[in-house]
């Protein structure tokens, strides 16, 4: 089965093949002047990367789901921004500036909820106002380049530090897919999977199949196999009989967007896991960069919560297994509330029972 949408790409956005061994590492490739991203929505099946030649075809990947993943989509516009000033400054030296707001704009509205998007963007505006015209799309670049290697190295630390609470060895069910696919490498959730793991804390790994893409099925055990880590996909209604089963310690998930009091906006399906968590003395701990965290939003009731088409959900390999009349509701997120997580794990370190205070304080420290 191929998820919805595959194959309805246009514009700058074309496939190529790399001479590089594909994993989830390598799912963000700037390589001879060029971005490549490997395309999400033909795995496990087909390993196929997409060329992007300017910011357009960026802005379509992200809206196309090419790339997903809240870092990875950070990351993914900060090199947009680098592709739209090469050519913004090739093509007029004096106003480049000017014409590039346009491109800011096109990035900004490719996904409403992941917030990384939005840092992005912002970071890589302060960083153009700071350089001169002396060969800015090389300096640009550069930094998209960092970004990006800054993420890398984040999520290690997200994994160390995420590894250090879970007591095993024991059991864990992870939601859609927070790996080296959704980051820049290694990943949040499954970073925090991949140490524990390594350390001998995590036996087991049940991945939601994450419904209607199905990110957990066909990406995280992807993933997880290729890591030799034991995986079991289960329907995502299946996760509270797995809990009450037994043997299942915490649910591990990243995020899209942390609100300001702590309240979480990740895949669909994660609030009700939480709930079913909770009831059942399952810990629920969610692993994402500070870049994450949006200070400027309140609560969980303020995020954008992005509608896709009811396509997704009424049919199934292109065809429509609903009646004819039949409609749906498609949120791509939910939101979790604050006091249902025990744990937000960052680059910086651990957020135990998460509050505004807590994270503003961690916000505020270095």
């Amino acid at each position: 089965m191929l998820p919805p949408g595959v194959g309805q790409w246009r514009l700058s956005m074309q496939e190529v093949s790399l001479d590089i061994a594909v994993s989830a590492d390598s799912a963000i490739v700037w390589q001879d002047e060029r971005l490549y991203l490997l395309d999400q929505r033909l795995l496990p099946g087909r390993e196929v990367f997409i060329e992007c030649t300017d910011v357009q075809g960026v802005a379509q990947a992200i809206r196309a789901m090419v790339v997903r993943g809240a870092p990875a989509i950070g990351i993914s516009a900060a090199y947009g921004i680098g592709l739209a000033v090469r050519a913004r400054h090739l093509s007029d030296p004096l106003h480049w500036r000017e014409v590039l707001e346009a491109d800011y704009q096109t990035l900004a509205e490719a996904r409403p909820t992941a917030v990384n998007l939005f840092w992005a963007i912002a970071h890589m505006r302060r960083f153009i106002a700071s350089i001169d015209d002396t060969d800015p799309a090389a300096r640009v670049l550069a930094e998209a380049i960092e970004i990006h290697r800054c993420d890398r190295a984040d999520n290690r630390r997200i994994g160390e530090f995420g590894a250090g609470l879970i007591e095993g060895p024991t059991a864990v069910i992870t939601h859609c897919n927070a790996g080296g696919l959704a980051t820049g490498g290694w990943g949040t959730a499954l970073g925090v999977i991949r140490s524990a793991h390594a350390q001998g804390r995590i036996h087991q790994v049940y991945a939601d199949e994450t419904r209607p893409w199905l990110q957990g099925a066909r990406l995280t055990a992807w993933e997880l196999a290729r890591d030799a880590i034991p995986v079991k996909v289960i329907a995502d209604s299946a996760a509270p009989a797995r809990m009450a089963a037994g043997g299942v310690g915490w649910v591990i998930v990243g995020a899209d967007r942390i609100a300001a009091n702590g309240d979480v906006a990740n895949k669909i399906g994660t609030y009700g896991l939480a709930v079913a968590a909770r009831h059942h003395g399952v810990r629920v701990l969610v692993a994402a960069p500070t870049s994450t965290i949006d200070p400027e939003t309140p609560s969980g009731a303020e995020i954008p919560i992005e509608q896709r088409s009811a396509d997704e959900v009424l049919q199934y390999a292109g065809q429509r297994i609903a009646a004819d009349a039949v409609d749906a509701w498609n949120p791509v997120f939910d939101v979790t509330p604050a006091e249902l997580v025990d744990a937000i794990v960052t680059e910086r370190g651990v957020i135990e029972k998460p509050n505004p205070a807590r994270l503003a304080e961690h916000l505020a420290g270095e």
